[in-house]
């Protein structure tokens, strides 16, 4: 089990190498993954992130616009939703999220700022929700093209 929780750790850590706003050590990262995974008999009743989409496609911008996007969701479970922490797989985009518990049958939203400066081409910005969900990680995308001034 330890090994288990030591590879999500790991890949975790893999997926934020680029993020230079957001750095955790490994025990951090290990120990956010234990702790956000519910007991197995609280599977039943842990929280769910149900996303309106899980993907947004903001489309083409000039180099250097700054573009944001609120990805909208409901928590569908039957207890309290806990977000600990929000990720992108790099500094230019910085997600924004609830820091209190969203009840069951509650929305949300995580708004996700991307900073296209230096950045010119096709961009997939992948941002990692971390909460008391099971299982404990939702994935969402911020795909576009950034066109040369």
């Amino acid at each position: 089990m330890k090994k288990f929780f030591l590879c999500i750790a790991a890949a975790g850590l893999m997926l934020t190498a680029c993020n230079q706003g957001a750095k955790h050590d490994a025990s951090t990262a290990a120990d956010t993954t234990a702790s956000a995974a519910p007991a197995a008999a609280d599977v039943a009743n842990a929280p769910v992130i149900k996303l309106d989409k899980d993907t947004h496609d903001f489309g083409k911008i000039k180099e250097g616009e700054k573009v944001t996007y609120a990805f909208k969701f409901v928590n569908s479970g039957k207890s309290p939703l806990i977000i600990k922490d929000a990720v992108a797989t790099c500094g230019c985009t910085t997600p924004e999220w609830p820091k209190a518990p969203v009840q069951p049958g509650a929305a949300g939203e995580i708004k996700v700022t991307f900073n296209s400066a230096g950045k010119v081409g096709l961009q997939d910005k992948q941002i990692t929700v971390t909460a008391n969900t099971n299982p404990a990680q939702t994935m969402m995308h911020l795909i576009g093209e950034v066109t040369a001034k």
